[in-house]
């Protein structure tokens, strides 16, 4: 059997510009959170199948790398990255966080932004064409992609919601990430609910953590989803609270 490196498809733009009503920038590329729920970053990449392309959307905690929404559409319409929000909103229920995205035009359509204000969300947008603007999410599409999709060919949408929604779970329980002294991200978040003496880590995206360069692999457990083992009770990555 002979052996063969991951062929790169044609690129696909999955941004569009439209300045005109896109937030300023209140990141500034400092991807740093001292608590859950303070900033969160939002992306899509997408994944050729036999019956065509497929638009994976995530939203991501920054304070220890939790994905709190996704979706997968088979279109790249604003109502896609929209259920990827609701889903985000229903299962965390922030107050005050920072949304930080790039100026694609789903990201700056009226009913996003509109969304975003409903929900007491602060918009933030990077510059377009520029990764390092909104790198941490970059960077966690790269993962994704080294992870799950360059390992195989897809046959269609609902094979690759699958084994994304496996991955997800799988990253946020069970992947161990350095950066958080080989802590998942979803007991990260847990730890910082216990009095401050017992925290051992200081959770913060810089250059020796998640690498700035799009579709870079990140330093963290190498064991892939199918054989990961985790003997502790499963913590999500679901903060709800009661509303006052």
């Amino acid at each position: 059997m002979g052996l063969a490196g991951v062929l790169r498809g044609k690129k696909v733009r999955t941004t569009i510009s439209r300045k005109a009503v896109a937030a300023g920038d209140r990141v500034n590329r400092q991807f740093v959170a001292e608590r859950p729920d303070q900033l969160w970053v939002a992306d899509f990449t997408y994944v050729s199948t036999w019956q065509g392309f497929v638009y994976v959307a995530f939203i991501i905690d920054v304070f220890a790398g939790c994905i709190v929404g996704w979706r997968v559409s088979s279109s790249m319409e604003t109502t896609f990255v929209l259920d990827a929000l609701e889903q985000a909103l229903w299962a965390r229920r922030p107050s005050g966080t920072v949304h930080h995205s790039d100026k694609g035009s789903q990201y700056v359509s009226l009913a996003y932004t509109q969304r975003l204000k409903e929900a007491g969300l602060l918009a933030s947008t990077g510059s377009t064409g520029d990764s390092y603007d909104n790198a941490m999410a970059e960077s966690i599409n790269g993962l994704y992609k080294a992870e799950v999709i360059h390992r195989k060919s897809w046959k269609n949408r609902a094979e690759v919601e699958l084994a994304t929604l496996t991955w997800v779970d799988w990253y946020n329980n069970r992947r161990l990430l350095e950066r958080l002294g080989h802590t998942p991200p979803a007991e990260a978040e847990k730890l910082i609910m216990l009095p401050s003496e017992t925290m051992i880590w200081q959770p913060e995206f810089t250059d020796k953590t998640l690498s700035r360069k799009p579709g870079a692999v990140q330093s963290a457990s190498p064991v892939p989803p199918d054989r990961a083992r985790h003997s502790g009770p499963r913590i999500t990555c679901v903060r709800r609270q009661k509303k006052p």
